[in-house]
This record gives C-alpha cells, structure tokens and sequence, in this order.
C-alpha cells in the first residue's frame, strides 16, 4: 500500500486511511475516492473532522498551490460517496454470489464459514441481530459488524425488498468494502447503539 501525507496533520500515513481530492476543471474541489482523476492531487486523513479543519484553515489551498472552490458539505460529500461506494459493493458480492441476504441465509452462511463481514439494518430489530451476534461469536469468535445502513438502502442496493441481515464472504468484494467502511468510520459509527 501507497503511503501519502495529510494535508492537515502532516502526517505520513497509508491511502486506505486518506481520502484523495483533486481539483475539478474550474478549480473546484472534487473527492476522488477512487484516486483515479487526472491531475496532482492533495491528501486528507478520511475524518470528519480532519476535514473541515482542512476547509477551514484553507490547507487545500496550500496544497494545490492555488484558490480552490469549496463545495458545499465537503464533510458531507465524501461522507455520502463513501456509503455509495459501500452500498455498490453489496450490490456486486450479491450478484457474484458473495453475499448470503436474510436471517435464514445467513445463519447458515454464519455455521458454514467465517464471513469477512455480517452487515446488520440500523431500523432492525434487536432480537433478530443479537441472535446472529451470538451464533457468529460462538462459531468464530469477533466479526466485523457493518450496522450503519438501513434496511431500505441494503435492499435498494442489492436489488431486493428492505434488508436487515447479509453475510459478506471474504474476497475481493470484503477487501474493497473494508477499505471503504474503514474510511466511512472517520464520519459515522459502524454500528448504531440503540
């Protein structure tokens, strides 16, 4: 993994824990999660709040060694870039087979193998997750818990009615959704306390 340095913090670290921006043919700022646009671009820890110090101390400015546009909500922007991102990645581990979708399912995808990730409806019912907390814990000990989408969102991004539980195998699919739900964690908690 690449290593690059935050534009806030000076600090060195890999582009997996960074989000990439670059700027935009009228020297507007552009999130680049994907890190494929054209152009030099400038690092930021992927933090909320490392964020919008960023905006506010005009360290884009700095950076690209000119006046930048800010859009607006830049926190917000790549907040919600990141959760499409995650959700498109549901979206193709269910069509190649790597995700196990509904209660049943994923019980027993949970007795079968250790999933990479078991994603959890924030709007679902306690009763249903702690059950699959405990199997999961029992059969393989810690988990990674993704429970920051709705039922609705997981539905959509799957192509199915509203979604509570999924298990995500490990693969190239879970490597991509760590990545991602690694940076979404600098801006939401992964798993609502209700």
């Amino acid at each position: 993994m690449r290593e690059r340095r935050c534009v806030v913090t000076g600090e060195v670290r890999e582009e997996a824990d960074l989000v990439r921006m670059a700027l935009g043919p009228d020297s507007e700022l552009v999130p680049d999660l994907a890190a494929k646009l054209p152009g030099r671009g400038a690092w930021v820890s992927a933090e909320r709040s490392l964020i919008e110090k960023a905006v506010k101390k005009s360290a884009f400015n700095r950076a690209f060694g000119c006046p930048v546009k800010m859009p607006e909500d830049l926190p917000g922007l790549v907040e919600g870039q990141l959760v499409a991102r995650a959700l498109s990645l549901l979206g193709l581990a269910r069509r190649s087979g790597d995700l196990a979708v509904g209660y049943d399912a994923v019980r027993l995808a949970l007795k079968s193998a250790k999933p990479a990730w078991r994603i959890e409806a924030s709007d679902g019912a306690e009763d249903g997750r702690s059950k699959l907390d405990r199997l999961a814990f029992a059969a393989w000990g810690d988990v990674p818990v993704a429970g920051c989408f709705t039922a609705e969102a997981i539905g959509d991004a799957t192509g199915r009615a509203p979604v509570v539980h999924a298990a995500m195998s490990k693969g190239s699919q879970a490597r991509a959704f760590t990545t991602v739900m690694g940076k979404l964690s600098g801006f939401r908690p992964l798993v609502l306390q209700g």
